[in-house]
């Protein structure tokens, strides 16, 4: 007969197993810029922050819709929002610089793209995004 305190090690260890796995946000290079898995994770919370809250960073537009007109085979599904990822803190406004995260309406990290090396007002893909 098994006693409470074997009881409940059982029911602990099945709740533990049964949470969900946490996303890892992975570095990225875009262009000749390289990005540390936590300024990637630092960019994508603050643009789900902005989601959440239906405002944009400063007087800027972002986040804003991204349409994936260059087709990227994206992490999560759409809709996608997208943000501006800088090597120096997080983004609050001004000058977006080249580089973006690109996260789903539900906060799903979906990929990073950059302007850098792309024609006209199109993406590339970053490292890890294709």
């Amino acid at each position: 007969m098994f006693g409470l305190k074997s009881l409940l090690t059982v029911a602990l260890v099945s709740a533990v197993a049964a949470l969900p796995t946490l996303e890892v946000r992975a570095a990225t290079t875009c262009g000749s810029t390289s990005y540390t898995a936590a300024q990637v994770s630092a960019a994508a919370a603050a643009a789900c922050q902005y989601v959440k809250d239906g405002s944009t960073a400063g007087s800027s537009t972002y986040p804003h819709q991204y349409n994936n007109y260059e087709g990227f085979n994206f992490a999560v599904a759409g809709p996608w929002q997208e943000f501006p990822i800088l090597s120096g803190g997080v983004y609050t406004g001004g000058s977006p610089g080249a580089d973006r995260v690109v996260i789903n309406t539900s906060c799903g990290l979906a990929g990073a793209i950059t302007h850098t090396g792309a024609s006209g007002n199109n993406f590339v893909g970053c490292s890890g995004t294709n």
